[in-house]
């Protein structure tokens, strides 16, 4: 008899630039190992993945994480008597410092979540990225971190371009030209603040890289992802899953070197003379993971067995060319349920 699961999952804006939870939770279903009943946890009214019924059975409005983790935990205490939860995935760049800090409480109640410990998850923030490089032999770009907007300024005569500025959290643009970095900086920093980052551009050919840890140094699944179509957030539109050794082993050294926990992307800009920069590590599952199911690594499924207690053994071999397009779809819903989910918080 498959063993029944409650799975709660945030990130559920399936926009332009999505994040992972509809792709996320694509994957879970189709798991022939155990049934799920998924809960989606919102901030917005109209995520779209609320209203994709054969995909969320039902939805809860939770905090901003802005809010920090009292007003979070009182959320989930409210879910978890109404739905029994046993497992939350979240998606979230921003929220994961309140997850992983509920973490032991969440365990106290029953509901389990499978992330990397605090001291890993801020090893690999964009603002550390240099120091982690050179720390475990990783080529990174070279950057500087900007507090304070004066400093752009004393920095001007020193800048190469193109340069890439980056929030925080979220979004990096390219600019050429002085007045292109403060049109980005000034953008950036009135969405997600400060610090802002300036990285050195890298030439070469975008690759994404997905990768499961088991929190001990183990990699179970990893699957490489060549970009083939970019939108102009720099977000793939549609990508091609290839082989080389040299990608799955620097992911590899990247687990075993911060005994990873959960799901992560490896941001990476592979040079002509074949040198793998890390630009970034996003520290959950990338928006694309739908991917790591249909090239036979189903990697949402294999975190929720390893978050139940079960063992997983490592994927050995994957099916390259298998390419995802993304699209988009009018879904139709009705007024009454975007105000069920406004007024009631529920849907």
């Amino acid at each position: 008899m498959k063993k029944k699961l409650v799975i709660a999952v945030t990130a559920l804006n399936a926009i332009d630039s999505p994040g992972p939870g509809v792709a996320v939770v694509r994957a879970i279903r189709e798991s022939t190992d155990f049934e799920a009943r998924i809960i989606g946890l919102s901030y917005e009214a109209l995520e779209p993945g609320l209203y994709m019924h054969d995909l969320i059975d039902k939805t809860y409005q939770i905090p901003y994480p802005s809010g920090g983790t009292d007003s979070l935990l009182a959320r989930l205490e409210y879910i978890h008597e109404e739905e029994s939860l046993d497992l939350i995935i979240p998606n979230f760049d921003a929220e994961l410092f309140n997850f992983i800090k509920l973490r032991d409480k969440l365990m106290a109640k029953g509901i389990r979540t499978f992330l990397p410990e605090l001291k890993q998850f801020e090893s690999r923030d964009k603002i550390k990225l240099v120091e982690f490089g050179k720390k475990n032999g990783f080529y990174v770009p070279k950057d500087r971190i900007i507090h304070e907007f004066r400093e752009l300024k004393q920095i001007e005569e020193e800048l190469e371009y193109p340069v890439v500025v980056k929030g925080k959290f979220y979004d990096a643009v390219v600019a050429n030209s002085f007045e292109q970095v403060e049109k980005a900086f000034l953008k950036i920093l009135a969405k997600w603040g400060l610090p802002i980052i300036l990285q050195e551009f890298i030439k070469g050919t975008e690759i994404n890289i997905a990768a499961l840890g088991d929190g001990e140094g183990n990699s179970i699944s990893i699957i490489p992802m060549r970009k083939l179509y970019i939108t102009d957030k720099g977000k793939a539109w549609a990508g091609i899953t290839i082989e080389d050794d040299r990608l799955v082993e620097l992911a590899q050294k990247f687990i075993k070197s911060t005994n990873w926990r959960g799901g992560c992307e490896l941001e990476v800009m592979l040079t002509d003379d074949g040198k793998p920069f890390i630009m970034e590590v996003n520290p959950r599952f990338p928006a694309w993971i739908y991917l790591t199911a249909a090239a036979g690594q189903n990697q949402p499924a294999s975190l929720v067995k390893m978050a139940m207690g079960e063992t997983v053994e490592p994927f050995t071999s994957y099916e390259t060319g298998k390419i995802f397009i993304r699209y988009a779809w009018d879904l139709i819903t009705d007024i009454n349920e975007f105000q069920k989910i406004s007024g009631n918080g529920e849907l």
